[in-house]
């Protein structure tokens, strides 16, 4: 654990740093709460995880409030982030962040990840399903082939694979305000469906999207993409564009 900071004395941002290794089956189904700050999930090999905390604060007392709960089962994890009151008489809200790095057997569930305001990223997951939800901010999702369940209220959401390798798979992405990247190589096979409620659709994937029959307002794709394959992607968005663009790796 290390506490220091940076910055003036009136505005000093003060930081404690935690690092923890847990030995955990391959399979187990692992849930992550966090409200402000990021969340970053990495998929490894091995029988790990590794969470690494960075808890930010404005005082020293903030600092120490915000206490970070690891509970290890036989086949669960949770991690759990718990924050003091947020003050009512402040202009802004300084009772601080909490920026994660944990990583995982690739194989893992995640069957719940959540985070109010901050970024999440995941990277590299194969297990049998990921969800994750997040009110405002920034989702990246790469190389993650398992059944992929993301929604945000507000933010950016960009999915990315690098390579593609036919595995069965689904990726559902939801996204209330805001705009959805989706980055796919060349020779990539998959189920495509798009959808904007009020908004463009952008596919390079040689097909243009169409209105719904009564609402020129309303795009939608519904595309075989080189012969189809066994990965279906899901993207909605409700105001706001979707991107699909072919990206060689």
């Amino acid at each position: 654990m290390l506490l220091n900071g940076c910055g003036s004395a009136a505005n000093r941002v003060l930081e404690e740093i935690s690092e923890k290794v847990y030995t955990i089956e391959p399979n187990t189904n692992i849930s992550i709460k966090n409200r402000d700050g990021a969340l970053l999930v990495y998929g490894s090999d091995g029988y790990e995880m590794r969470v690494r905390a960075v808890k930010k604060a404005y005082s020293r007392n903030r600092v120490y409030q915000i206490t970070i709960d690891v509970t290890v089962g036989p086949d669960t994890v949770s991690v759990t982030t718990k924050f003091p009151p947020q003050p009512t008489w402040a202009l802004s809200d300084r009772s601080g962040t909490v920026d994660y790095t944990i990583v995982v057997p690739a194989t893992a569930t995640i069957s719940a990840l959540a985070l109010n305001a901050g970024e999440v990223l995941l990277d590299g997951m194969r297990g049998q399903e990921v969800r994750a939800r997040l009110n405002d901010g920034r989702i990246f999702a790469r190389n993650c082939f398992t059944n992929l369940d993301l929604a945000m209220s507000r933010g950016t959401l960009t999915l990315s694979y690098d390579w593609w390798d036919g595995e069965k798979f689904s990726v559902r992405a939801t996204v209330a305000q805001g705009n959805a990247w989706v980055f796919l190589p060349t020779g990539a096979a998959f189920y495509l469906l798009a959808h904007a409620e009020h908004g463009k659709i952008a596919n390079d994937f040689n097909n243009v999207p169409v209105p719904t029959t009564g609402s020129a307002k309303v795009m939608n794709v519904d595309q075989v993409v080189n012969g189809g394959g066994q990965g279906t992607i899901d993207i909605r968005v409700e105001k706001g564009n979707i991107k699909i663009a072919e990206a060689n790796p």
